[in-house]
């Protein structure tokens, strides 16, 4: 993990370190060449000027837009090259073309049925889910709400022993201990009584926490094992954008997301950052078709052998007479962020609360925007963030945000024990989200994510529950603190925000 936490940190010295190397070499171009400097300023100045205005004409966020005007005019030489490298990536093309070719395959396996009608709350949310990200919602499926990782990881071990046809595990990080370990010897037994299963996980892992010739033993037990976006020597891109998803099927009758991933600080076993708060949801019923499709979706990215989804395609339902379960994947190479779609319709939605758990807090103005008009709706929003951060940089950033929303009206509260790694919403005791999507740029535009919209279902009264007694725990941040804080980590939050949706 020591290895992992250099690479994130590294995100953020990377631009800073670049400022200084320009910096340096600009002071010896001053000493060398010093009758050619005003061309030089001349010369950088136009080009700036005129990349700055492409940069604000572009379709993508302003925040992004405004982080990249911002290293381009701190930095000409290395932020003009920096911009040109990131949107000249062939790879990247390559493989937002696999991934949607795959989508439009497997869109027949997903279909929505007709449960609303123009005047339905949902309509509006079915309609945008169905047509642009692919994901239907169901009424014949249930979830059951774990509040913490051991809790998963208990239920996790009963069902993964009832497995009969396939188990399908997408991950982003796995690491070697006790809750990976008892799962794998599971595994290894199912493989021999004739299971099929696939493991994937993230690339990450196999930089700092796998030996690279994993995928190899895994295949001697039997197991399918694929990594995506291998952390390589080579400058690209796309090994930007990593697989955050965690996804669990069994039998297509049985599904698990949520925060956790398969490592033993997620269950607490071993401490990192304080008590390690964390929840998760098993989804039961016809619901559990998104997540078999979506492991393959991302199985196939890379594995171009013709697949048999329908072989995996198990028909199954629940009775839940009023309830609805979407789950729903998030990707990074197209146009649509849905989960921030998801964030944001529940928001808009909110009649008397929304309470929100992330453990990063770095926001957009849209969602800024969004949440201030339900404070001034009346609406209570709390959110909660952990008071032990493992990322310094994004909690600084973060920190930077707590003025505004607590100036706008919205409650912000750190859980004093340790970490908050869950990524939950929850409204009006009527509707809820549990998956791996974070409240930041790399979450809601980078990664590949996934969650569960609930509706009127049983378990959105145990995550009210859980919140509350979490709230318990937690410490209300005041103006007054806000204030207290050091200003040498303001300023340094101040200076970071600027080039957040980069890191």
């Amino acid at each position: 993990m020591k290895k992992l936490s250099r690479i994130i940190f590294g995100r953020t010295l990377f631009l800073l370190l670049a400022l200084l190397l320009q910096t340096g070499v600009l002071l010896l171009f001053m000493v060398k060449f010093s009758s050619f400097i005003i061309v030089y300023y001349g010369f950088t100045a136009v080009v700036s000027v005129l990349v700055c205005a492409h940069v604000a004409n572009l379709d993508m966020n302003p925040n992004m837009r405004m982080s990249w005007i911002t290293v381009i005019m701190a930095m000409p030489i290395f932020g003009i090259l920096f911009f040109i490298f990131v949107r000249l990536q062939p790879h990247s093309k390559k493989i937002n073309n696999r991934i949607n070719y795959i989508i439009k395959e497997t869109k027949i396996y997903l279909p929505q049925k007709n449960l609303f009608n123009e005047d339905s709350h949902l309509y509006g949310l079915s309609s945008y889910m169905n047509n642009y990200a692919g994901y239907p919602i169901y009424n014949n499926s249930d979830v059951k709400y774990f509040p913490l990782g051991e809790n998963k990881f208990e239920e996790l071990i009963i069902q993964l022993k009832k497995a009969k046809h396939f188990i399908f595990l997408e991950y982003f990080i796995i690491d070697e201990g006790k809750m990976w370990d008892t799962i794998l010897e599971i595994l290894k037994e199912k493989v021999k009584e004739g299971v099929e299963v696939r493991l994937m996980y993230d690339g990450t892992c196999m930089f700092a926490l796998l030996p690279h010739s994993y995928p190899k033993e895994m295949e001697k037990y039997g197991i399918k094992c694929t990594v995506y976006s291998p952390i390589r020597p080579a400058l690209a891109m796309y090994q930007n954008n990593r697989d955050h998803r965690k996804i669990l099927v069994i039998d297509g009758k049985v599904a698990f997301t949520g925060g956790v991933n398969l490592a033993d600080e997620y269950i607490n076993e071993i401490k990192r950052f304080g008590h390690w708060k964390d929840n998760a949801v098993m989804i039961t019923g016809e619901a559990v078709r998104s997540f078999t499709i979506m492991f393959l979706q991302v199985w196939n990215i890379q594995n171009t052998k013709k697949e048999d989804y329908e072989k995996y395609l198990i028909e199954t339902s629940v009775e839940n007479e009023n309830g609805y379960v979407m789950p729903y994947g998030d990707q990074p190479f197209d146009k649509e962020n849905v989960g921030e779609f998801v964030y944001m319709d529940i928001i808009n939605k909110a009649k008397k609360y929304v309470y929100i758990m992330t453990p990063y807090l770095i926001l957009d103005n849209e969602m800024l925007t969004c949440l201030e008009q339900a404070s001034k709706r009346g609406v209570d929003v709390k959110i909660m963030m952990p008071h032990i951060t493992d990322k310094p940089s994004a909690y600084l950033v973060a920190r930077t945000y707590y003025p505004k929303l607590i100036e706008r009206g919205i409650e912000i509260y750190e859980y004093t024990p340790g970490f908050v790694h869950a990524k939950t919403f929850v409204s009006d005791d009527k509707r809820a989200v549990v998956g791996t999507i974070n409240m930041d740029f790399r979450s809601l535009y980078l990664n590949l994510e996934c969650a569960a919209y609930m509706e009127n279902v049983s378990a959105i009264t145990d995550i009210y529950d859980d919140y509350m007694k979490t709230l318990e725990k937690c410490k209300m941040i005041t103006k007054e603190d806000c204030d207290k804080y050091n200003p040498i980590f303001k300023l340094i939050g101040k200076l970071l925000w600027t080039i957040a949706p980069l890191m």
